[in-house]
């Protein structure tokens, strides 16, 4: 059989002369487009006009103890603020969150105290407890399927109700008793509560924490498997458990991951103060929210970073401690805090349409 002549004037795949097929993935996006792929660009943005609002409005915020009360404001809500935004990137929430930094500070400084034991004891049993909180959450998720919202919500109720229940039982009262003289205190708050003074700059050892959460969890994110299904499942659960993604493990670890976060707030609460309130944490849940929200993760998932949660994070202390250098009334706070939350949810939607078109 004889073949057929291709027309003249046309060449064959792999001829002399004939030009490459072009292949997107070989395409390279250049640092603009890369720039405005990024989901924490909005949040950059918001931070410099926030910073330099307050650079004008009040003279003494850019002296550097001021500053380094704004980080330590920033941190306190940062290092929850990472998790939360991992979890909301794999499409949940948790409204726990708030009273489990307490629940963990009681736990540590009950068990300490009524057995007697060195503080070390206490903080231990604590992460175990608190790391059961956050797998009992995921637990729940996966298995009711239930909406996350239904779930740590009551989650949150029955946290609130055995914080105050068994403070008052065990100490009397709605607060720990001290546990200062106890073995094992001072070291635990070099830990969790120390600080470090350098002239007029006191840095907190939360910052510290705060950094070290921050990179651990965009290596996570950026170069790991389980960044590659936190993505995955944020983005489509169904498709996600079609390609292999391990959903339900995935989506317990996020919880653990928040649990532990927590566990590492409420130590700091802790050994700065020595006793714990019992009602303290109601409604930081929210703000923990609002800081991943305002660094770029979506309400629906699979978008996100935990380097926009840190830059939502320390907007939050600029515009908290901002208002106290600029001497306003501080009940105005709540309503900056709003007015970031939709302008930074719009710039990051813009924000995102544009990278979208781009590709």
């Amino acid at each position: 059989m004889s073949a057929t002549a291709p027309p003249a004037g046309t060449r064959q795949p792999g001829q002399p002369g004939q030009p490459a097929k072009s292949d997107e993935r070989l395409l390279r996006a250049s640092p603009l487009r890369k720039l405005m792929g990024r989901p924490e660009l909005g949040s950059v943005v918001g931070a410099v006009a926030v910073f330099l609002f307050f650079s004008v409005i009040a003279d003494s915020f850019l002296q550097a103890s001021s500053f380094s009360t704004v980080l330590y404001a920033a941190s306190t809500l940062g290092i929850m603020a990472v998790p939360v935004a991992l979890l909301m990137i794999g499409g949940e929430f948790d409204l726990s969150a708030g009273v489990m930094v307490t629940s963990s500070a009681l736990i540590s400084s009950m068990f300490s105290y009524q057995m007697t034991a060195n503080v070390w004891v206490g903080v231990l049993v604590s992460l175990l407890v608190t790391l059961a909180f956050g797998a009992f959450n995921g637990f729940m998720l996966t298995r009711t399927k239930l909406p996350s919202f239904i779930v740590t919500l009551g989650t949150f109720l029955m946290l609130t109700g055995l914080n105050l229940g068994f403070t008052k039982l065990i100490s009397g009262t709605v607060s720990t008793k001290s546990i200062s003289d106890m073995q094992g205190f001072e070291s635990a708050k070099k830990l969790f509560a120390s600080q470090l003074t350098l002239g007029d700059v006191t840095l907190k050892v939360t910052i510290l924490w705060w950094f070290g959460l921050v990179a651990v969890a965009t290596w996570i994110l950026l170069r790991t498997r389980f960044g590659n299904w936190i993505f995955a499942v944020g983005g489509g659960a169904e498709a996600a458990r079609a390609v292999g993604v391990p959903v339900n493990k995935t989506k317990i670890g996020l919880y653990m991951g928040v649990a532990f976060a927590a566990w590492v707030s409420g130590q700091h609460l802790l050994f700065s103060f020595d006793v714990v309130q019992s009602g303290e944490g109601v409604g930081n849940e929210l703000t923990y929210i609002i800081a991943a929200v305002i660094g770029g993760c979506l309400i629906t998932g699979g978008y996100g970073s935990a380097i926009g949660s840190a830059v939502g994070a320390f907007i939050f202390g600029m515009t908290s401690k901002g208002i106290v250098y600029a001497e306003w009334n501080p009940d105005w706070f709540k309503f900056f805090l709003g007015a970031m939350l939709l302008l930074a949810t719009l710039l990051n939607a813009w924000v995102r349409k544009r990278a979208e078109a781009s590709k």
